[in-house]
């Protein structure tokens, strides 16, 4: 009688054990194929490229007094490395403005490494941060930079974003106004309003949903 209590006890044990086992792996294919999904998402709103394009206000951080804002105007492109990550490059169009002493066009050009915060979300905030050569019209003027900034980002429809940012470059020179005085050099405050036109991804979106697929089929073997 003992002995098949015990063996009963251990049957028990046993089942109970195989249940929370399988339980688990449930549980972690769930999460799996959320995972799966959730990353598929990106796909879905965004893609590995796009055409960057905005326009705004940049306002000088100078020698001279009173400064004005004019306006600012960019254009470029960017390579998606992973979800999160991006490399872009952009052609920055903008105005060094002191009242009634000083105005003269300049052109930036600029790469940045991009963070997006939620990419598999419609609204994500980003971060970006990168370096960049400036120089006036004519190219009589030229310096070096680095600039950084953070926005946020909604995607309308899919492959289609609006974004509003501001980004503060700082010049590796000081003679941005056409004055050198003073010990800092000069910077930049750059606001805009633009969009991003998403493109390309495909092989990678088939590609995760065959991981989906798979995922799915083994859970059924299984």
């Amino acid at each position: 009688m003992i002995i098949k209590s015990r063996y009963f006890f251990l049957t028990i044990v046993l089942t109970v054990f195989s249940l929370s086992a399988l339980y688990a792996q449930d549980i972690k294919s769930a999460e799996k194929n959320k995972k799966l999904y959730s990353r598929l998402a990106f796909f879905e709103l965004r893609g590995t490229n796009a055409i960057d394009a905005a326009i705004g206000s940049s306002i000088t951080n100078g020698d001279l007094a009173e400064s004005e804002f004019e306006a600012y105007f960019r254009i470029g492109y960017k390579r998606h490395i992973t979800s999160h990550l991006n490399l872009n490059f952009t052609y920055n169009k903008y105005s060094v403005v002191f009242k009634d002493v000083y105005s003269e066009g300049f052109m930036s050009f600029d790469m940045n490494l991009e963070l997006l915060i939620s990419p598999y979300k419609r609204f994500t905030p980003y971060l970006f941060a990168g370096g960049g050569y400036n120089a006036a019209n004519y190219f009589e003027n030229t310096s070096t930079k680095v600039q950084g900034g953070l926005g946020f980002e909604c995607i309308v429809t899919e492959g289609f974003g609006i974004k509003l940012f501001g980004e503060y470059n700082y010049f590796f020179s000081d003679e941005l106004d056409g004055l050198i005085a003073g010990e800092s050099d000069d910077a930049v405050w750059r606001m805009g309003l633009g969009i991003n036109l998403y493109f390309g991804g495909s092989k990678k979106r088939e590609k995760r949903l065959k991981e989906i697929e798979t995922v799915i089929n083994n859970n059924l073997i299984n």
